[in-house]
């Protein structure tokens, strides 16, 4: 059991839960052999009067009432099975999944960055399915059938060690020439698993670029890789099935000759002398008994292969470390200091021995041309990495001696690219703070410049927004997400192109916001409009990775660097019109 604890990174639970539901499943495969005895029992007593005997039908009455007896028992057996394989997989089920997207939640941004959303949709709904069918159609039965067919070949090798072999001698042929495809059947389950993603990823390509495939008028040509995929994935399926097919046909095949083998060797052994007829009807009733579950455990062995590849990438993904912290520290000291930081992704350095103090009660914006290393930065501060060299402090703290979830409940964070969630307006906004009142969240709203367009929708707050938002335009969900933010009232504020979709009414209303909000703060902006950070208190220009320069807006401009050219071509570029 610790051995399949750890193939499939079950809880103990879980473990207490399998071994249960084994031992159902062996119970219930014993009771069923029962009525076969009884049934030869009152065969015999039948067929008394051809040897001159008396029928004893008391005796048949006792057989009757022990049949009724153990038939009650199966019944009993079988719902206590059911309860212990299928209702307790599933709900195993359930707080699996809840465990995967737990650990998703404190897995580094590097992992994200590195996987595909149908990957990782695949893991948390695909391979949780294959763990449920695991522990609730296959493994207990087959570990159950194991365990009574072993039972059951000792009763009969005591019975008569002859009649016995030939029931079982079978059983290890059929079993090896399985064990023998494993490799075959585990490189088809890994190149189909890979065709699947990559169908997936193609088809969620699709369906994203839907938009742009009726602008261009795509044709079906464009788009011919899809067609090749699921070209691919039916000859790689219909290629597995005969081959592996093949093997565990053979298998079955070669079992069931089990009973031909005991018919034969019973009849030249009953000819002989050696043994009487109703043992020979026991041992051959029997054999079709045993051969029964053992034919359908095989077709779960073939599923137990086809989904330990499953098993195996979700256990790889559970293995995966998480960013963890042993320090619950409460702070009160809020300047952030960034102290000689590097990082590298894909061994690309995007962050090259930086230096910045954020100061409290302060707005610090940092600026410079696409790619320069801005919104990585910002991720560095809320640990969504963790630094390569160098360190980041809130005040005399290092932010990897404190756990990811403590550190961002002293951070409100704004994106650029905006997430909402198919709820009401309302909830959208309280995610920001889930004890807010009302009053609280409909100050935010205001502040952040979402009244406006709340109060023409039909059910006002509890307007549903639909997936990410799509009901509303792009300036109106990035103002959902500073509501949130504001909602929060964090002592430390990020915001990643907050106003970037905001036009200059609405770009003003939040900048009011904001600026009531800056008190005992620390607020770190980003912005590609300069003219909206003329007034903060500290500019940080960035260029492939690395301090340019820094200082007030009236003092970058008169250094005629990199922040007055920039600054300079936002101004030309604003008087820009179609002629």
């Amino acid at each position: 059991m610790d051995e399949i604890k750890k193939l499939l990174y079950i809880s103990d639970i879980s473990k207490t839960k399998l071994r249960k539901a084994v031992f159902a499943s062996v119970i219930s495969n014993l009771l069923v052999m029962i009525p076969i005895i009884i049934s030869i029992e009152v065969l015999v007593e039948i067929l008394k009067p051809l040897s001159e005997e008396a029928i004893s039908f008391d005796r048949i009455w006792i057989l009757f009432f022990v049949g009724v007896f153990v038939m009650i028992l199966m019944f009993l057996a079988t719902i206590y099975e059911h309860r212990k394989s299928f209702v307790a997989s599933y709900s195993e089920a359930e707080s699996y999944r809840i465990r995967v997207a737990e650990h998703l939640r404190k897995l580094p941004m590097s992992f994200f960055n590195t996987k595909d959303l149908a990957e990782i949709t695949t893991n948390i709904m695909g391979d949780c399915a294959s763990i449920e069918m695991v522990l609730s159609h296959i493994l207990p039965q087959v570990i159950a059938t194991c365990i009574s067919t072993t039972i059951i070949s000792i009763c009969l090798l005591i019975i008569d060690w002859r009649l016995a072999l030939c029931v079982i001698i079978t059983i290890p042929t059929a079993i090896f020439i399985i064990w023998a495809s494993r490799r075959i059947h585990k490189k088809w389950v890994k190149r189909l698993t890979n065709l699947k993603l990559e169908q997936e990823e193609a088809m969620q390509e699709y369906i994203e670029g839907i938009k742009v495939i009726k602008s261009c008028r795509t044709s079906k040509n464009n788009f011919k890789h899809i067609d090749n995929i699921l070209t691919s994935m039916k000859n790689m399926q219909l290629k597995g099935e005969i081959i592996t097919g093949a093997f565990f046909s053979g298998s079955q095949i070669i079992l069931q000759l089990g009973t031909g083998i005991t018919i034969f060797v019973g009849i030249m052994l009953y000819v002989n002398g050696h043994v009487n007829i109703i043992p020979v009807l026991l041992f051959c009733l029997l054999s079709i008994r045993i051969y029964g579950p053992i034919l359908v455990q095989i077709v779960s062995l073939a599923e137990l292969m086809y989904y330990r590849f499953a098993t195996e990438r979700m256990r790889e993904l559970m293995l995966i470390p998480t960013v963890s912290g042993e320090k619950t520290i409460p702070l009160s000291d809020f300047n952030i200091y960034v102290e000689d930081v590097s990082f590298a992704y894909n061994e690309k350095t995007i962050i090259n021995n930086v230096t910045i103090p954020f100061c409290e009660n302060q707005i610090t914006a940092i600026v410079g041309p696409s790619g320069s290393g801005k919104s990585t930065l910002i991720k560095l501060i809320a640990r969504f990495w963790d630094v390569d060299h160098g360190k980041i402090l809130i005040g005399k703290y290092d932010i990897r001696d404190m756990k990811p979830e403590h550190l961002m409940k002293y951070i409100s964070m704004v994106f650029q690219d905006v997430v909402l969630f198919n709820d009401t307006i309302y909830n959208n906004i309280k995610i920001g703070n889930k004890n807010a009142t009302e009053k609280e969240i409909i100050e935010a709203a205001k502040l952040a410049g979402c009244e406006d367009f709340i109060k023409d929708l039909p059910d006002g707050y509890n307007s549903f927004l639909g997936e990410n938002g799509k009901k509303l335009s792009g300036g109106e969900r990035q103002r959902i997400s500073i509501a949130r933010a504001l909602l929060k009232n964090a002592p430390i504020v990020i915001l990643d192109e907050a106003t970037s979709s905001l036009d200059t009414r609405n770009e003003s209303i939040v900048q009011k916001g904001i600026s009531k909000l800056i008190e005992g703060k620390t607020v770190i902006v980003i912005a590609h409009k300069l003219r909206s950070i003329e007034n903060v208190d500290n500019i940080v220009v960035l260029k492939d990775g690395e301090i340019e320069e820094m200082g007030k807006h009236k003092d970058l401009m008169r250094n005629n660097g990199l922040y007055k050219k920039l600054y300079t071509l936002q101004g030309e570029s604003s008087k820009w019109s179609v002629n």
